[in-house]
């Protein structure tokens, strides 16, 4: 046979959709021709198998004219996942492996120049793609990512180390030695998780916290250095309840898109993303050619923390506006689109002012010198639309060294936790949903105020200048608040609370 066809699957965005190796073998002047919208990283595919079939003792086609196309042309593909399929290709081509046994299997595996099987980037998606568009078939991955993919229920994986293993299990016959089941690698024991008890004090930033992990609302935290801001929101991701199956795929095939991969040993936890001030728009939301996920996609199911909220890029923090709301990211290219997920729950923190100490305590050691243009200034680096999608906006003040050896430990996380898990099933029960993601038509039937309530919070949104989207975040935050306290009516306690979590940032 001088054609082959032999399966593979592209990454587009968190898609991955399948791609036909064609292998052709011709008389002529002696080449090897690579065609399909390959990049650079795939058209270097050509040496690495030439090396690998003639490391690996396999017969190479020196004296023919071989041409390999990767269908569909109009599909962009990258990386060295397409090495494996394109040696399998030549070899069935050239008649030295089975091409009968190739029709139910796909294959994705970067050669090395000696015939070993290096891992691949996104594996979990391309057993997902598998199982969305082909589940009979059987994926056939390097041992390393076919750890990553046999998470994914409903696929049949094998591992390989070799690319003489992948030759023996398609040798005719009962010549066949059939690749080993791949095996998801187990889950490390969990380090230990900060603790919530670990912080002193600051009652109503903790009380803030818990509304945060019931309802998923964001979270906004201002106050000095060393308040404890960052503390408190490392410990969130211990106040979420567990991933379900869905959530933990998703969020694992996101972070396999990264650069960094996914390590299996977090499976199930809940991510937290804290990049540096320095971070791009880019960096945060996605992009690139071809695009791949930002931070805010990598924390999808988990926290992202921005420290020192008003240092970064304007247009970074202006990018967040949209997956704020939505849930999700869509990057488009000249050519492409791409859509990735994005429901993090997003946790910031910011001085009050540029020296930090605006509103300390008047016999403080450390003063506010800052004037109040200065103050305005640096507070108005943070836009009122971004401000106005933030649920929860806390002051954490500093607390003074002698108080707070002397404060008491307090609940430690796993109580609380269990609070936010109860929270939580009340309103998935009612809803389907976090409180946070409720649609405004949806707000009439489960954020329903008596009158009473009724002219309380329009009074309220009146004299505080609240636009819409603020009173039906308050609406949000009070419904999480009743959940928590496990009544199934919102009262004026319920609202008053959540307006006290919707306060302007301090004036100087």
């Amino acid at each position: 046979m001088s054609l082959a066809v032999v399966r593979s699957r592209a990454l587009d965005g968190l898609d991955a959709p399948e791609v036909q190796v064609e292998v052709h073998l011709a008389n002529g002047l002696p080449s090897f021709t690579l065609v399909g919208l390959a990049d650079t990283e795939v058209k270097e595919a050509r040496e690495r198998v030439r090396a690998a079939l003639t490391h690996s003792g396999l017969g190479f086609p020196h004296n023919k004219r071989v041409t390999v196309n990767l269908a569909p042309a109009d599909l962009p593909k990258e990386s060295g996942r397409f090495d494996l399929p394109i040696a399998l290709g030549i070899l069935a081509a050239a008649g030295q492996v089975d091409a009968a046994r190739l029709a139910d299997v796909e294959f994705a595996g970067e050669l090395s120049l000696a015939g070993e099987l290096r891992p691949v980037r996104g594996a979990i998606a391309l057993a997902l793609g598998l199982r969305a568009a082909a589940p009979a078939r059987t994926l056939v991955l390097p041992a390393a990512s076919a750890a990553e993919a046999a998470l994914v229920g409903g696929v049949g994986v094998r591992a390989a180390s070799h690319l003489l293993d992948v030759v023996a299990a398609l040798q005719p016959g009962d010549a066949a030695v059939p690749l080993p089941r791949a095996v998801a690698a187990p889950a490390a024991a969990a380090r230990p998780a900060p603790d919530l008890r670990d912080v002193r004090g600051q009652a109503a930033a903790k009380r803030v916290l818990e509304i945060a992990a019931a309802g998923a609302h964001s979270v906004l935290m201002v106050g000095p250095p060393g308040s404890g801001k960052s503390m408190l929101a490392q410990r969130l991701p211990g106040l979420l309840p567990p991933m379900d199956d869905d959530e933990a795929l998703r969020s694992a095939a996101l972070q396999g898109l990264s650069a960094e991969g996914f390590d299996v040993r977090r499976w199930r936890q809940r991510p937290l993303r804290a990049p540096h001030h320095s971070a791009s728009a880019v960096a945060l939301v996605g992009g690139g050619s071809p695009p791949r996920p930002g931070e805010i996609s990598l924390a999808h199911g988990g926290v992202l923390f921005l420290d020192e909220l008003v240092e970064f890029n304007r247009s970074a923090l202006e990018a967040l506006r949209e997956p704020l709301e939505a849930g999700r990211i869509t990057i488009s290219r000249a050519a492409r689109q791409a859509t990735f997920p994005a429901r993090f729950q997003l946790v910031a923190a910011m001085n009050p002012c540029p020296c930090g100490w605006l509103g300390a305590p008047v016999a403080s050691p450390r003063t506010c010198r800052c004037t109040p243009d200065v103050v305005a200034r640096y507070q108005a680096r943070l836009s009122g639309p971004l401000l106005d999608r933030i649920d929860l906006q806390v002051e954490v003040p500093a607390v003074a060294p002698a108080q707070l050896l002397a404060q008491p430990e307090g609940e430690p996380t796993a109580v609380v936790a269990a609070r936010v898990a109860a929270a939580r099933g009340r309103a998935l029960a009612r809803q389907g949903r976090a409180n946070a993601l409720l649609e405004a038509a949806d707000l009439e039937r489960h954020c329903r105020l008596d009158e009473a309530a009724q002219r309380f919070a329009q009074q309220a949104a009146q004299r505080l200048g609240w636009s819409g989207r603020s009173l039906h975040r308050v609406l949000k935050v009070a419904r999480t608040i009743a959940d928590l306290a496990g009544s199934e009516r919102l009262t004026a306690t319920h609202l008053a609370e959540a307006m006290q979590y919707r306060r302007a940032l301090p004036a100087a």
